[in-house]
C-alpha cells in the first residue's frame, strides 16, 4: 500500500511538473512573439549582444537595469536624444535577448552570476563592434553600477559616465523576498517556472506601479517595455543572481570610485525607495573628484520616464565635460 501510494505521488509529481512547464513553455512563446527584439545582434566572443542603435552624433550608450531589457530605454528616451547623438541601447548579458556571459543559465541550480565587471567589458567590447571607441555611457538602477564599472574596467573606452539613480555603493538592507529565494540555488530552480506559468497580469502590474512610485506609469510603458520578457524562467533566474551577487562587488568598487578621472553626472529622486538617494547616489558624489549630483523632489526610481529633460540635460552636461559637446 505504502508503495502504491509513493508511486501515485510520484506520477502526479510528475504530471504537475509536466503541466507547469507547458504552461510557462506557452507563457514565454507569447512574450517572444509580442515583443521580438528591436535592434541587431553583435557577436562578442561567442556570446550575442542585442543592440539598438539610433541617430548620429557623440556614441551614447545606454544600460538599463535590473528586471529590465533595452526596451526600457527605447519607450520615450531614445527619441529625445538620436536627433544629437548616436544612440547604442544594450540589453544586458542574460536579460532581454542578450546571451549570458558564462552560460550559467544553462545549470538551474547554480547561484553563478556575470559580475558587473564581465557585463561591462562585454558590453564595451560590443559597444567598438558598432564603432563607439569612447561613449558616454549612461546606466539605470543596476545598470548604473555596470557604467560605473566600465569607466573602472575600461577607463580609456568612456568618455563620461551618466548614472540615474544607480544602486552603486554598499547598503544594509536586505533584498526582496523573491529575490533571496531566486537566488539560491533550490529556490531558483524551483520558483521561476511557477512564476512564469502562473503570475497573474496584477501581479505584473502592481510590481511595474511600485518601479515608478510615487510617480504614475507612462501610459503605454507597461505594454511596450514587455513585462512577459522578464519572467521567463532563465531571465527570472539570471536576474536573481545578479541582484543577489552586487553588493560585496560594489563594496569593491567603492575603494576605487576615488580613482576615477573622467566627467561624472548623476541624477537620483528623493523619493526613490528602491535605491535609495542617501544609500547610493548621495554616497557616491562624495567619492568621484568632480561629480555632479543632481537631486530631483518628488522623484521616484525612473527619472529617466517621469522627468526625461533632467536626464537629457545631465547628458548634454557629460558631453560639454567632455569635449564632445
Amino acid at each position: 500500500m505504502v508503495l502504491k501510494l509513493a508511486a501515485l505521488v510520484a506520477v502526479m509529481a510528475v504530471a504537475g511538473c509536466a503541466f507547469v512547464d507547458h504552461r510557462a513553455d506557452r507563457r514565454e512563446a507569447q512574450a517572444v512573439q509580442a515583443h521580438p527584439p528591436l535592434g541587431q545582434f553583435v557577436e562578442v566572443e561567442g556570446k550575442r549582444v542585442h543592440a539598438l542603435v539610433s541617430g548620429s552624433g557623440p556614441d551614447l550608450v545606454l544600460i538599463h537595469g535590473a528586471s529590465g531589457n533595452l526596451r526600457d530605454m527605447a519607450f520615450d528616451l531614445i527619441d529625445q536624444l538620436d536627433e544629437r547623438y548616436r544612440v547604442i541601447a544594450f540589453d544586458r548579458p542574460g536579460l532581454g535577448y542578450s546571451d549570458p556571459i558564462d552560460g550559467a543559465a544553462d545549470d538551474v541550480f547554480t547561484t553563478r552570476a556575470d559580475s558587473v565587471a564581465a557585463q561591462a567589458r562585454l558590453l564595451q567590447a560590443a559597444a567598438a563592434e558598432l564603432g563607439a571607441e569612447r561613449p558616454i555611457v549612461l546606466g539605470h538602477s543596476f545598470g548604473g553600477a555596470v557604467a560605473m564599472a566600465w569607466a573602472l574596467e575600461r577607463p580609456e573606452a568612456i568618455a563620461a559616465v551618466v548614472d540615474v539613480s544607480g544602486a552603486t555603493m554598499p547598503w544594509e538592507s536586505g533584498l526582496g523576498t523573491l529575490y533571496q529565494i531566486n537566488g539560491t540555488a533550490l529556490g531558483g530552480a524551483v520558483v521561476p517556472p511557477l512564476i512564469t506559468a502562473f503570475a497573474p497580469e496584477a501581479m505584473v502590474e502592481e510590481t511595474v506601479e511600485a518601479v515608478f512610485a510615487p510617480n504614475p506609469v507612462p501610459e503605454g510603458y507597461a505594454d511596450f517595455v514587455g513585462a512577459g520578457l522578464a519572467i521567463r524562467r532563465d531571465s527570472l533566474r539570471v536576474n536573481a543572481r545578479q541582484v543577489a551577487g552586487l553588493l560585496p562587488q560594489v563594496a569593491r568598487m567603492r575603494e576605487r570610485y576615488a580613482s576615477i578621472d573622467l566627467p561624472v553626472e548623476i541624477v537620483h529622486g528623493v523619493a526613490d525607495t528602491i535605491v535609495p538617494l542617501e544609500v547610493h547616489s548621495a554616497r557616491l558624489a562624495e567619492l568621484i573628484p568632480g561629480a555632479n549630483l543632481r537631486v530631483l523632489e518628488n522623484v521616484g526610481h525612473m527619472p529617466h520616464h517621469t522627468t526625461p529633460l533632467e536626464v537629457v540635460a545631465a547628458i548634454d552636461r557629460a558631453a560639454a565635460r567632455a569635449g564632445l559637446r
